[in-house]
């Protein structure tokens, strides 16, 4: 898992020639710490690159993708996003949710 923030979110995320999900999380939401071991899973399984990005530190980001509540998980692929689920969920609903079946 890699660490997002405003000044790597370009290179990273959407320069990337691979899909990369992003995980919009903070340190004292609990549903995000809930789901960080689910997301460790699904990126060993699928091959996904993941990136956390900390809303505290990143506003900015967040704003620019309309992110309203979290953890809030969006796919990118080429660059802009395709999937997006809001939420702490189980591994199976966000594998479906994510298009990773």
């Amino acid at each position: 898992m890699i660490t997002l923030t405003t000044e790597n979110f370009e290179e990273q995320v959407l320069k990337s020639d691979k899909p990369v999900l992003v995980d919009f999380w903070a340190e004292w939401c609990g549903p995000c710490r809930m789901v960080a071991p689910v997301l460790d899973q699904i990126e060993t399984e699928h091959g996904l690159t993941i990136g956390k990005l900390n809303t505290d530190e990143n506003p900015e980001i967040m704003a620019r993708y309309g992110v309203m509540g979290i953890p809030t998980l969006l796919l990118f692929e080429n660059g802009e996003p395709v999937k997006q689920v809001v939420g702490a969920k189980p591994k199976r609903m966000l594998v479906a949710e994510l298009g990773l079946e």
